[in-house]
């Protein structure tokens, strides 16, 4: 169940390519951060992950959470999350991307409304950093990394094992739900909307020419509000955040060696060689003509990508998972 994950997204801006299959909702992942940092996206699936290389820098909402090698952590359904290498040196982590009803079952179900519904409404529980020194994270740590050796060994019985380290790790973060629970303030839960709103438009038009007026007016918000969303959120001006994504989209398009450049910039809005070739050396460290020859040379004969890179970032073709990248 280590497998590649698509891009796809509704007309929302949520990821619609599903994680694992209806049979077992489940799939893990070893992400080089490093060479394809994870943008900006969300999903309705739980997350959790373990970082096996290197510091990931993990942005979630307004939180940032620098995790060195052997810490790890946890993502509630709906959070608008990214990562990337926190130095740009080399960076890897094992992810489990798994669907609540996983452990939940049906609606109705004890586990459900006992132990997942109130751990799915607790915004206290959005995004979790979890630190291998303390006993209880390091605890959940060690169900991630038995769920993650369960789906890559496929052994016997590994859905049983898969499930068991899940629920286990479900339960480790509902015994952490505060008191009396807690409520987001209804103007932070508006702004996560209209970032979503305005991230899903960026996408869908991409290779158009975009103005922040037409950015802000896909969010019914003023010029203003939507730089100061923006900034607080992601943490880069709405225009930069464009060219990063077309950038981003760009060399998802060069792992095909057969393209030709050409066609791959002005397929992601860049009409001018000369400027699309110095930002993609500035966001890349080399010219999109090398880039697309290092990602040929790691490819197989056949042109199949190699199984050991387990890669989330393949070719977008829509919005909910992939919108952005690291900066430029």
């Amino acid at each position: 169940m280590i497998q590649s994950c698509s891009a796809e997204t509704d007309r929302n801006g949520r990821e619609t390519a599903a994680h694992g299959t209806v049979l077992l909702p489940a799939a893990c992942y070893d992400d080089d951060i490093a060479g394809q940092p994870l943008p900006w996206h969300w999903h309705d699936e739980l997350e959790a992950g373990v970082v096996t290389e290197g510091t990931v820098l993990l942005s979630a909402g307004m939180e940032q959470l620098t995790l060195p090698a052997g810490d790890g952590f946890f993502l509630n359904a709906g959070v608008l999350h990214s990562a990337r290498s926190a130095d740009g040196t080399a960076c890897r982590m094992h992810a489990v991307v798994f669907h609540p009803r996983l452990v939940g079952g049906s609606m109705e179900s004890a586990f459900w409304q006992t132990y997942l519904l109130p751990l799915l409404n607790s915004p206290a529980l959005g995004a979790v950093p979890l630190r291998r020194t303390a006993a209880w994270e390091a605890d959940a740590l060690r169900c991630v990394a038995e769920a993650w050796r369960a789906e890559q060994e496929e052994r016997p019985g590994h859905e049983f094992a898969l499930r068991g380290a899940l629920s286990s790790l479900v339960f480790e973060l509902y015994r952490r739900i505060p008191a009396g629970g807690s409520v987001l303030p209804k103007k932070l839960l508006n702004e996560d909307e209209r970032l979503k709103r305005m991230l899903r438009y960026l996408q869908e038009h991409f290779a158009e020419e975009l103005t922040l007026e037409k950015i802000a007016a896909s969010a019914s918000v003023s010029k203003s509000e939507c730089l100061r969303c923006f900034q607080s959120i992601v943490r880069t001006p709405p225009l930069r955040f464009l060219m990063q994504y077309r950038l981003q989209r760009a060399a998802e398009l060069l792992n095909d060696p057969r393209l030709k450049i050409i066609d791959a910039a002005e397929a992601c809005g860049f009409h001018d060689m000369s400027y699309f070739a110095k930002a993609f050396r500035r966001c890349k460290g080399m010219t999109p003509g090398e880039y697309q020859k290092s990602r040929a040379a790691a490819q197989p004969p056949g042109g199949a990508e190699k199984p050991a890179d387990f890669d989330r970032n393949p070719p977008a073709t829509d919005g909910r998972e992939h919108i952005g990248s690291g900066p430029v």
